[in-house]
């Protein structure tokens, strides 16, 4: 049942993903002016971030400028990484590793960078050490509405800062992993069977996401009040809209190139066309985050308010309920 099945279906949709040489063959006018205009975006998406290193090199004081550098490259690095899966489409499992294994310290980087905004761990204890923290946040427990609030303490900022760490260093050692096992044929994402790898691996790593984006979010959702003057919502908002589309976007075309809802479209087979088209898409979509992240972290922002700021605003608002509650 199965041979007579395959022998209805287009060999060039079951064969491997073409050689570069096979993709610039098959280019006409618009495919090359497509092609030329992605790569001259992923191009200067590189040269502005480049650009941008240095200017946060000379004007930010260590170590902050080396996190901020570390976040503002994740949509350079994937818009290059997938302008490079473009063009040679069986580098595509090297390439996405790449991106995700960069993406995965930039998320450790986000939770440096909140902390670091206060002046620091130690500066961060000393304002928040004691005060409640609302740990009922998403992705994880949002719905949770039972848990307590968890006074802010050293050990629970370290192990907040090891639930973001243990991503960059798992997600790194699993590519690595799964690199080795594709080479040796033993890694297919389209191989759903129980004995396969890539069914194994792939929750795993959706774990090992889940719990790393959850310090993250914890951390924001608590001092994002605080740091509203250095634009961090619009920030917060970039990293998470680079998180959505560089994990969520390709899993979703993945899924429908496994369905067979995007056809094969010869030189290129199911999944390859739908990789080339999460591609492109990819590099138009950083291409954008890359010039709105450049300018929210060009931007000069008021400084930090101190903490007796905080106390004032505070007593202020206390002492605001309580004449309301009196008129009441």
């Amino acid at each position: 049942m199965e041979e007579a099945l395959n022998s209805t279906i287009n060999p060039a949709c079951l064969q491997e993903p073409p050689l570069a040489i096979d993709v610039i063959k098959q280019l006409d006018v618009f495919g090359l002016c497509l092609y030329s205009m992605l790569t001259f975006m992923s191009c200067i998406s590189l040269l502005l971030y480049l650009e941008q290193c240095v200017y946060i090199y000379k004007k930010l004081p260590y170590p902050k400028k080396t996190t901020i550098i570390w976040i503002n490259g994740a949509a350079p690095v994937i818009a290059v990484m997938s302008c490079f899966g473009m063009w040679i489409p069986r580098a595509v499992m090297f390439t996405d590793m790449t991106s995700n294994s960069y993406f995965a310290v930039v998320v450790y980087k986000v939770l440096v960078l909140l902390v670091e905004e206060f002046g620091g761990s130690t500066a961060f204890l000393n304002r928040f050490s004691g005060k409640p923290f609302r740990i009922r946040t998403g992705p994880c427990c949002c719905c949770c509405v039972c848990l307590p609030l968890v006074p802010m303490s050293r050990r629970l900022l370290f192990i907040l800062k090891l639930g973001a760490l243990q991503y960059a260093i798992l997600k790194t050692v699993l590519s690595v992993l799964s690199i080795i096992l594709w080479t040796n044929g033993n890694f297919d994402l389209s191989d759903l069977e129980i004995t396969g790898t890539a069914i194994w691996i792939g929750p795993f790593l959706g774990v090992l996401t889940l719990t790393s984006l959850w310090p993250v979010a914890i951390i924001f959702m608590n001092t994002n009040g605080f740091l509203r003057t250095l634009k961090i919502v619009p920030k917060y908002a970039m990293y998470q809209l680079v998180l959505v589309l560089s994990q969520l976007q390709t899993s979703i075309i993945n899924i429908l190139a496994l369905d067979g809802t995007i056809a094969c479209s010869p030189p290129f087979s199911s999944q390859a066309r739908a990789s080339m088209l999460n591609q492109q898409m990819m590099i138009m979509e950083m291409f954008i985050i890359t010039l709105v992240t450049r300018n929210l972290y060009r931007r000069t922002y008021d400084p930090l308010p101190p903490e007796e700021h905080d106390n004032d605003q505070n007593a202020k608002a206390a002492l605001q309920a309580c004449l309301m509650e009196h008129d009441v």
